[in-house]
Parts: C-alpha cells; sequence; structure tokens
C-alpha cells in the first residue's frame, strides 16, 4: 500500500509544529543540541546585563569576567546608588504607566476599527480626502503665517469641510475602499518617526502639553494604532459571519455583539497583539526624547542619558536593563498560554 501525496505547501510542511516525542532518536538529539545552542545565544545577552549590574567601575573596565566569586567579587554599589540615590522610581512609573495606558488605548480603538473594516464596507469619497488635506494646511498657514488663533482657524476648516462635503461632495463619485484604508493606516506606520516627531513637538507646545504622561501617552497610543488594526483584522475576518447575524436576530446590537462575542473569541489574537504593542511602547526612544524632560521622563530616556561625559556607565545602565525586562517577562509569563495560540493561529492564517 503506498503512501498518499502529501498535497500542501513546502512552506507548511517544513514549519508545521510537531511534538518532539514522534522524532526518531538521532533527529530528537540533533533537536535538543539545537535548541540548548539557540537558547545560550538568546540568554547570554540578559547573563551579561545581570552580572554587569553586579560589578564595580573597576571591575568592568578590568575586562570581560563573567563568572561571580571567581573571576570578581559581586557588588550592589549600582544597585544601591540607582534605586536609593539616584531618581529611577520617577521614571518607571511614568514607563508603567505611558506604556499599559497607551497599549490598552491603542487595543480597544485599534479592535473597533478592525472589527469595522471587516464587517462593514466603506466608500471614502475622494473629494473629501483631499478638501481636508486643503483646509488642514489652510488652517496651518493661517496659524503660521498670519498669528491667526488656531481655535478660530480649527472652527472655520470645519465648517468650510461639513459645507463641501453638502455641495461639491455629492457630485464626485470616485471612493476609496476599506483595502485602501488599510493600506494607508499601515503606511502611517512605515513612515520614521523622525519625520513627524517635530510637528508633533509644537503641537504639544502650543497646547502646553509637553513634558506630560497625556502628550506621550496620545501619541504612543497613535502610533502603535495601526499595527493593532493590521493584526487584529484577520482575527475578526475568522469569526463565522452566521454566529454574529444570528445574535443581531435575538436583538443584540453592534456593540454588543463586538464586546460579547467577537471580543472573546480573538482573546489569544489580543494578547499577541498586547504584548507586542506593549514592548514597542515600553521601549520607544525617540518620541519621549522630545516630548519628555524631568516631569515625563522614561526607562529608556534615563538609560541613554548613563553615558555622560566620562563615557558609558554600563553598570547603572545594566541596573536599568533588569529593572525594565522584569515585568515585561512577567507580564509575558501571564499571557504566555495565550500568546502562543495567537501567533500559532496568524502563522497558520499567515
Amino acid at each position: 500500500m503506498t503512501a498518499m501525496p502529501d498535497d500542501r505547501p513546502l512552506m507548511r510542511r517544513l514549519f508545521e509544529p510537531r511534538s518532539l516525542d514522534t522524532l526518531a532518536p538521532v533527529p530528537k538529539i540533533a533537536t535538543y543540541g539545537l535548541l540548548f545552542a539557540w537558547s545560550l545565544i538568546v540568554l547570554f545577552p540578559l547573563y551579561w546585563v545581570l552580572v554587569t549590574s553586579l560589578k564595580i567601575q573597576i571591575e568592568v573596565d578590568a575586562g570581560p569576567y563573567y563568572i561571580p566569586f571567581v573571576d570578581f567579587t559581586p557588588s550592589l554599589d549600582a544597585w544601591n546608588f540607582m534605586l536609593f540615590q539616584n531618581n529611577t522610581l520617577w521614571p518607571y512609573v511614568n514607563s508603567v504607566i505611558v506604556a499599559l495606558t497607551s497599549t490598552l488605548l491603542a487595543l480597544l480603538i485599534g479592535a473597533l476599527a478592525a472589527y469595522a473594516l471587516v464587517r462593514i464596507r466603506f466608500q471614502v469619497k475622494l473629494a473629501a480626502i483631499l478638501s481636508f488635506i486643503v483646509l488642514l494646511a489652510a488652517v496651518i498657514v493661517a496659524v503660521a503665517a498670519f498669528a491667526v488663533p488656531w481655535q478660530a482657524a480649527v472652527a472655520v476648516a470645519i465648517a468650510l469641510f461639513l459645507l463641501t462635503l453638502s455641495t461639491i461632495g455629492r457630485r464626485f463619485k470616485a471612493a476609496l475602499g476599506n483595502n485602501d484604508i488599510e493600506f494607508w493606516m499601515i503606511s502611517n506606520r512605515i513612515m520614521p518617526p523622525i519625520v513627524a516627531v517635530l510637528p508633533i513637538y509644537v503641537m504639544f507646545q502650543h497646547l502646553k502639553l509637553l513634558d506630560t504622561q497625556i502628550a506621550l501617552i496620545s501619541t504612543y497610543t497613535a502610533v502603535n494604532l495601526p499595527i493593532v488594526v493590521w493584526l487584529t483584522r484577520d482575527f475578526f475576518a475568522g469569526i463565522p459571519l452566521d454566529l454574529e447575524e444570528s445574535a443581531e436576530i435575538d436583538g443584540a446590537s453592534k456593540f454588543r455583539v463586538f464586546f460579547t462575542i467577537a471580543l472573546p473569541l480573538v482573546r489569544s489574537g489580543l494578547a499577541a497583539t498586547f504584548m507586542l504593542v506593549l514592548i514597542l511602547a515600553w521601549n520607544e526612544y525617540l518620541l519621549a526624547l522630545f516630548l519628555s524632560n524631568a516631569n515625563a521622563q522614561t526607562m529608556p530616556v534615563l538609560v541613554s542619558a548613563q553615558n555622560t561625559t566620562r563615557g558609558p556607565q554600563w553598570w547603572y545602565m545594566s541596573v536599568l536593563i533588569v529593572i525594565m525586562i522584569v515585568p515585561v517577562i512577567v507580564i509575558a509569563g501571564f499571557l504566555q498560554k495565550h500568546i502562543a495560540r495567537g501567533l500559532l493561529v496568524g502563522a497558520v492564517k499567515g
């Protein structure tokens, strides 16, 4: 009896998860060996950071010694300085508040947007987009060149925009669909942040929100929103439409269907997306450098501040990096089951 040919794509067969118990002894030993070697490569930077945090300056400058009590004598001087003498607590609180709040906001707004893009067909007229861009440029010129109060300029622009939509906009039929909207959203994330950081700085300067947590939270939410939409869209698309239609026939509103049926069904995908966006917000440096100072300073800026005129203070940096890694590892541990399932579903869909 001949075996049936496997018609699945080659990449699917190569990367399909298999249990190690099903492998023969030699491939199993080779697999464990590769996993052990890869684990050493991944974990060594973490070990280096932890060991460096236990050294003093002389031992760091002396050479690459890695074994405590053998190569060097461990010391808690760096930990004592960063935790009790340096102003580390407030930047740490800022990072926790900014990263968690912006991630939750991006996840909520992005999930709503992704669900709407999957279930509702949009037809955005080109005339509306062009009129919005022209009026936005007019507002900028009026405020910058003619010193018009921005509140008055925005109010006039909104009135003109609504008037344009109700008159000229109806005569133009060309429109953009859902795929165009999705591409536009993800293209905003592809754009380098340095392009937008100066306009964002000027905007918050006029709003008197520089060096506040509100500025960082709103900016991080907007920056990470396209990623949430892009990642969660496929999870919502996988929900059977009949299930939602049955709930609507029973009297459930769109919002109730979203919060009680759609969200619980994609919780694994949401957990994976939450973890990815949280790491991006937690490690963000460029925007925090421009928008924050002493009051809203976050941990990545504090870490970079250890590179002083006397050179990089590696032992202090290592303490801060260890402190930054711990909460992410703890959250990833709690969400491990959902993250693995969400990534696997995304890989199969891809």
